[in-house]
C-alpha cells in the first residue's frame, strides 16, 4: 500500500497527462508541472513496470485518475467488474482527484472505442445521476464529471448543457471537470458563444480544468468542424478562452492533455509553462 499520510489535493497549478516515455524527464526536472493524470484503464493490471513507475511518481506528485471506460451515460447497467478494478486502483493509489466523462461507449455487451454524446433530457439526467451515485458509492470517493465534445444537437434535447451538468451535480454531489477545449470545439460546431458558456458555468463546482488540441475540418456545407483529437498544441483561441475561465472562476488545477502523436517532453512542458503564466497572472 502507498503511504497516504502525505496525500494532498491537486494544486491550482499545471499538470500533464503522464506518458511512460516521459518518466525520466519528470523524475529529473518536472517544472513547471506539479501534478500528473493517468487514464484509469491503463493501470488496472496486477503489477509490472506501469504500476512500479506509478508508485514511484505517486510518492512525489499528486495523481489524478481519469476514467474513459465507465460509460456513465450508457443505457445498460455499469460493468461491475470494471467498477471493482477501478475501486482496487483507487484504494491502492488514493488519488487526489477522480473523474469521468459525460458520455456513453457501450451497447449491449459491446464496447465502442469512442466517447459519444447524449441528449439532455430528464430521462438521461436520471440515468446518469443513478450511475454516478453507484460509482461514488462503490469507489468511495467524489467524482468529477467532464463536459463533452459535441458535434451536433439532438432533436429531443430538453435543456442546455450547463443546466444539465448543474442538475446532475446538485442531485449526486459530484464535482465538475471543465474541459475548455471541449467548450470551444462544441461552441464552434454548434455555432454558439463559448464566452457566454464560460460566463454561465458553475465554477464553484470545478475541481479540475483540461486543455488539449483539436483538429480542424469542414462539414458538407463548408462550415468549420472541429474534432477533439488531443494530438497537437492547444490552439490560441482555446488559450484565450482559458484565460477568461481563470479570470471568471479563479485558478484551478489545469491539465495539458496530449494523448496522440505525443511530443518530446520540452514541447509538453512548454504548454504547461504557458498555463502557469496565466495562473500566475490571476494570482498576482
Amino acid at each position: 500500500m502507498l503511504d497516504r499520510t502525505a496525500r494532498s489535493e491537486l494544486p491550482a497549478r499545471p499538470g500533464v497527462g503522464y506518458k511512460p516515455q516521459h518518466f525520466s524527464n519528470i523524475i529529473d526536472d518536472a517544472e513547471p508541472v506539479r501534478w500528473l493524470e493517468i487514464h484509469a484503464e491503463n493501470y488496472m493490471g496486477d503489477g509490472g513496470r506501469p504500476l512500479a513507475q506509478l508508485r514511484h511518481l505517486a510518492e512525489r506528485f499528486p495523481i489524478s485518475v481519469h476514467g474513459v471506460g465507465l460509460s456513465i451515460g450508457g443505457e445498460g447497467r455499469l460493468d461491475r467488474d470494471h467498477l471493482a478494478r477501478l475501486k482496487h486502483l483507487c484504494d491502492w493509489l488514493d488519488p487526489a482527484s477522480f473523474s469521468e466523462h459525460l458520455a456513453w461507449s457501450t451497447h449491449d455487451s459491446e464496447f465502442l472505442n469512442d466517447l459519444l454524446p447524449l441528449p439532455y433530457t430528464a430521462a438521461t439526467l436520471a440515468r446518469v445521476a443513478d450511475h454516478i451515485d453507484e460509482v461514488q458509492d462503490h469507489v468511495g470517493r467524489r467524482m468529477l464529471l467532464e463536459n463533452p465534445s459535441v458535434y451536433l444537437d439532438f432533436a429531443e434535447t430538453e435543456m442546455d448543457e450547463i443546466d444539465f451538468l448543474s442538475a446532475i451535480a446538485k442531485r449526486t454531489g459530484c464535482g465538475l471537470l471543465l474541459d475548455v477545449n471541449n467548450v470551444y470545439v462544441s461552441s464552434t460546431n454548434r455555432q454558439t458563444d463559448p464566452d457566454a458558456y464560460i460566463d454561465r458555468f458553475p465554477h464553484h463546482l470545478v475541481g479540475e480544468i483540461h486543455l488539449g488540441g483539436h483538429d480542424m475540418d469542414r462539414d458538407d456545407s463548408g462550415a468549420p468542424l472541429l474534432i477533439d483529437a488531443h494530438g497537437s498544441e492547444v490552439a490560441d483561441p482555446v488559450w484565450q478562452l482559458y484565460a477568461r475561465t481563470i479570470s471568471v472562476g479563479g485558478p484551478r488545477p489545469t491539465l495539458i492533455e496530449w494523448d496522440n502523436d505525443v511530443p518530446d517532453w520540452p514541447v509538453l512542458a512548454g504548454e504547461a509553462t504557458r498555463a502557469a503564466r496565466i495562473l500566475d497572472k490571476a494570482l498576482a
